[in-house]
């Protein structure tokens, strides 16, 4: 069992943070404030930031100080398209620490699906079908990530026609759902998400923003508001 599968199976809603930037300083600010997991990117342009990321390449020592610095689980985005990584640069990813994947399910080949040392993570948008979700289990994945929110949505607020969607994802799933900030999540959520069933929420560009003192005030806010939780 892999550090993230452990983390989601314990009681606790977990709070995993999306890091704008592949920057250590970044890391170790969201580690201070309480995160339970992490994830960076490499080969994809991410949409809620504006920002893009390069090859794997260009962020190896990144990656080596960011875990060097946390023993928790460690995420990557490996692509933004189904040919942007090739099984080598897969397989290197656990050799530098990773514990987990997270990928569209459209943007995930075939070779993904076998064994690479990794816990493995998929996303869906709006256009999904629910009623397949389920069927992911026979593969293996430890959770779904429920990007279900329309671009041009982003950074609006969660609205009780979201918490439905995610309530129907929870129910068909037969997997954690963890949820990410595709709406600008205020601390007020985390109850009626965590009500909902979802086992994390997963905090990116939309709500951290992009400087170290913002992300620290977000990061710190949403921990103590799980910390309220029963």
């Amino acid at each position: 069992m892999g550090q993230l599968e452990e983390a989601l199976n314990g009681q606790r809603m977990l709070l995993v943070v999306s890091l704008p930037a592949n920057d250590a300083a970044l890391a170790r600010a969201a580690i201070e404030e309480g995160a339970d997991a992490l994830k960076v990117h490499c080969n994809v342009g991410h949409r809620a930031s504006g920002n893009h990321f390069g090859p794997l390449d260009e962020y190896i020592e990144n990656f080596r100080e960011i875990r060097s610095q946390f023993n928790g689980p460690l995420g990557v985005v490996p692509s933004g398209t189904i040919d942007g990584i090739q099984r080598e640069d897969m397989i290197r990813l656990s050799g530098l620490g990773f514990d987990f994947y997270s990928i569209y399910a459209h943007h995930l080949p075939s070779f993904m699906l076998g064994e690479l040392g990794l816990d493995k993570t998929f996303a869906i948008n709006e256009h999904y079908d629910p009623s397949l979700i389920k069927e992911a289990k026979h593969y293996g994945f430890t959770a779904l990530e429920a990007s279900i929110v329309p671009g041009e949505e982003y950074g609006t607020s969660l609205s009780f026609s979201d918490v439905l969607r995610y309530r129907r994802l929870v129910m068909q799933a037969e997997l954690p759902v963890l949820v990410p900030s595709q709406r600008r999540l205020v601390q007020e959520d985390v109850r009626v998400l965590h009500d909902t069933g979802v086992k994390g929420i997963m905090l990116g560009a939309v709500v951290t923003g992009k400087t170290e003192e913002q992300l620290r005030k977000v990061v710190n806010g949403f921990r103590n508001a799980m910390d309220k939780l029963k």
